[in-house]
């Protein structure tokens, strides 16, 4: 279908902190360099746009101008450039290189830096593993610390909480580069049917329900890694008004994101490993079924990343070529399935259904109905359609902010979907198998495909002889 996606427009899109990411003033037209249509900020330069995230003694920036501008401002400038521009704008606002400090003021403004910085690094930390950053945060306390001893505690609590996030993500990440690592040796290693030592799914879970929790476990786990900004470095371009930097996405920037996408890709092929292996054809319609049951009980919890990977494996070739096998499958859930994820009209059913779960989240009162796991690929592909159909710069090379607006609001929804905490009991022996067993490459899933029903036709069979 041509034209742009639709995107998820409902009334109650936040952005992570509660804030409709709607700016409203008063005034139309133009104020300090900022143009604003019907009460909504549209577009500003670069610098007026910096100066409106600055704080003064009695200014705050709202807290969805803030995130709007944090995660899009990457694309035209480093943020570490952009901190040390905030910082100097401070400084010399605030007058903060006097030799003697005007400390009523810096009262005032001390805590709304704090605040300003506290809020960056809660919400995109990765951008704090830089040295830069770091530095430039230290020296503006270290200029405002002379007015009030609380200063201090303030940032070393803050530097304890980034420290610890940090932790904690290097750690995930970390786990989750040996598990791929480990992985991909065992992808090669089944060109053609294993040994009977392979332990299936059905003897590690055999009930659906289990599994789909212990799958809508390792989603949450993955997506808690995932930094807002990296949606936005997966398209940063050069900037046309600044020819002098190539683009900086160039230093792996998006890796949390890719690691994602490889475990949607792993499902798959882990489902259509599970029902080309089995010998019998009775079971191959047992792992079929309870697969199909697997994927109901993730569309109930919200889980759609997960639901989408099982039906793609499902929907294989090799595993759509047992005719036999899905004879004996009883396939009207399967369809009903299908339905839900069918593309016709831009994916027009799963849309309604995420629609459905995402306002069902937000009037949630457990974690269980707080559950939205979108399916990852279409959300990517929404955002990428966003930035390519939109220009980031209007023709007087003013920042288009309605655009950053739109993406705020997508990114902003997803923020607030990652943080909810998996209310289902972790069972590590699932999720080990889940990771580690090992899966046939496309090959392999042909020749064990073709092994439990051979060819039907020439293509096949002439197929069947060369993977031989």
């Amino acid at each position: 279908q041509e034209g742009m996606p639709q995107t998820l427009s409902s009334t109650s899109m936040f952005t992570p902190c509660g804030f409709s990411p709607h700016l409203h003033t008063s005034k139309e037209g133009e104020q300090g360099g900022l143009i604003f249509q019907d009460g909504n900020l549209t577009s500003a330069s670069l610098d007026a746009l910096i100066q409106h995230l600055i704080p003064t003694t009695d200014y705050y920036p709202e807290k969805a101008y803030i995130f709007t501008f944090l995660l899009s401002s990457r694309l035209f400038i480093e943020p570490h450039e952009l901190l040390s521009r905030v910082c100097h704008k401070c400084i010399e606002q605030q007058r903060l290189d006097d030799p003697v400090l005007d400390k009523a003021r810096i009262r005032k403004f001390g805590p709304k830096i704090l605040q300003l910085l506290t809020e960056w690094t809660e919400t995109f930390p990765y951008d704090f593993q830089e040295e830069r950053m770091i530095g430039h945060l230290k020296d503006m306390i270290h200029r405002i610390a002379p007015c009030d001893e609380a200063y201090w505690k303030k940032m070393n609590q803050l530097l304890q909480t980034l420290n610890q996030k940090l932790a904690t993500l290097s750690h995930g990440q970390e786990g989750i580069v040996k598990i791929s690592a480990a992985v991909s040796d065992k992808l090669v290693a089944f060109k053609s049917k294993p040994p009977s030592i392979q332990r299936e799914i059905l003897s590690v879970c055999s009930d659906p329900y289990t599994l789909a929790q212990q799958l809508t476990h390792v989603e949450l786990e993955r997506l808690s890694h995932i930094g807002p900004e990296e949606f936005v470095q997966a398209f940063v371009h050069k900037d046309p008004l600044d020819g002098t930097k190539t683009c900086f996405s160039e230093q792996k920037k998006t890796s949390n994101l890719e690691a994602y996408v490889k475990w949607f890709n792993r499902l798959c092929y882990l489902v259509a490993t599970e029902i080309c292996m089995p010998a019998k054809k009775k079971q191959r319609a047992q792992v079929i079924e309870f697969f199909i049951d697997v994927a109901r009980e993730c569309f109930n919890i919200g889980n759609f990343n997960s639901l989408m990977a099982i039906i793609s494996g499902m929907n294989m070739s090799p595993v759509s070529r047992l005719k036999k096998t899905w004879s004996k499958v009883k396939t009207a859930k399967f369809f009903i399935l299908e339905h839900q994820m069918d593309p016709t009209g831009n994916f027009y059913n799963y849309r309604t259904a995420l629609r459905g779960a995402a306002h069902r989240s937000l009037t949630a009162h457990s974690n269980r109905e707080k559950i939205v796991i979108p399916f990852f690929s279409l959300l990517i592909k929404d955002i990428y359609f966003l930035n390519e159909g939109c220009a980031n710069r209007l023709p007087n090379g003013h920042v288009n902010f309605e655009k950053f607006l739109e993406l705020a609001k997508q990114v902003g929804e997803f923020i607030t979907w990652k943080q909810v905490e998996c209310p289902f009991e972790q069972d590590p022996n699932i999720i080990h198998y889940l990771h580690t067993a090992p899966i046939f490459t496309e090959d392999g899933l042909y020749l064990a495909s073709y092994e439990s029903e051979s060819p039907e036709n020439q293509t096949e069979k002439d197929r069947w002889k060369s993977l031989r």
